[in-house]
């Protein structure tokens, strides 16, 4: 299933790289609803409002971390994040390309956690790519997210 999401991004990558925009697709509208509404789901903080916004075979991607793979896994690994932090996400649109009912977005981020327990303030800045299925309900929602910080890689010990 994974390799079928990947395998489609990437031929939907190509095609778009190809072909023209579609004349009826208004790439403004959807980057706005899409990106804007992501990132308000993220920034909620409430688990159940963000999973409305993934595809039910959702694939995270997140720095120094195995690949999260369904909805079910990724519930998990955001209720974790949640319940430990509350999270601030400003994500800025870097382009946004729509092929039929595939959409993908290079993005920036700044992002900020505050530990629920500590107080203690992370932040972090990094890029991203994210892909959007228009699903059949109408609504975009995102299929891969997969982000990176920008700030060096700590070392990790091989033992």
């Amino acid at each position: 299933m994974k390799r079928n999401i990947m395998f489609t991004a990437a031929l939907a990558l190509t095609m778009a790289g190809c072909t023209k925009a579609q004349p009826d697709v208004d790439v403004k509208v959807i980057d706005k609803t899409a990106h804007d509404g992501y990132v308000a789901a993220i920034n909620s903080n409430n688990t159940e409002t963000l999973l409305a916004d993934l595809t039910d075979n959702i694939v995270y991607q997140a720095p120094g971390a195995p690949e999260i793979v369904g909805k079910e896994a990724v519930r998990e690994w955001i209720k974790g994040y949640f319940e430990a932090y509350q999270t601030k996400w400003a994500k800025t649109s870097l382009g946004f390309t729509v092929s039929g009912d595939w959409a993908f977005e290079r993005y920036t981020y700044n992002a900020t956690d505050t530990d629920k327990k500590t107080g203690a303030v992370t932040t972090d800045i990094g890029k991203g790519i994210n892909i959007f299925h228009h699903d059949a309900d109408g609504k975009w929602r995102v299929a891969v997210d997969g982000w990176s910080s920008d700030k060096p890689a700590q070392l990790q010990s091989l033992t």
